[in-house]
């Protein structure tokens, strides 16, 4: 079995990061992914783009631990990229973390 190596890219401070926001990392081999930044300065990343009709989900409202899209509304948890109910449907995750001060993205 081959290990699949993944690496850490340093991103940007975390205070430029809009609270409530995001940032979107551009030219990935993933498509574009925003990074949002919830009011308790956790950090999280998704595909910005909505399962439904591919919405920029960086454009959206974030509420706790979920971003809604700005298109249809549709409600997207950061933490898994998974679609709330009553809608069905998901969207790609990335790991993020924050040390001292700096987030770091992983692909």
């Amino acid at each position: 079995m081959t290990e699949v190596q993944t690496e850490w890219k340093r991103l940007c401070a975390l205070d430029e990061i809009p609270m409530l926001g995001s940032r979107v990392v551009t030219g990935t081999p993933h498509g574009d992914i925003a990074v949002f930044r919830t009011s308790d300065n956790d950090v999280f990343a998704i595909h910005d783009k909505c399962p439904h009709k591919g919405g920029p989900l960086s454009q959206g409202i974030v509420h706790g631990r979920s971003v809604t899209c700005p298109l249809h509304s549709w409600k997207v948890r950061l933490e898994d990229g998974n679609v709330e109910a009553p809608d069905v449907g998901c969207t790609r995750s990335f790991a993020a973390k924050v040390e001292n001060g700096t987030v770091f993205l992983q692909l």
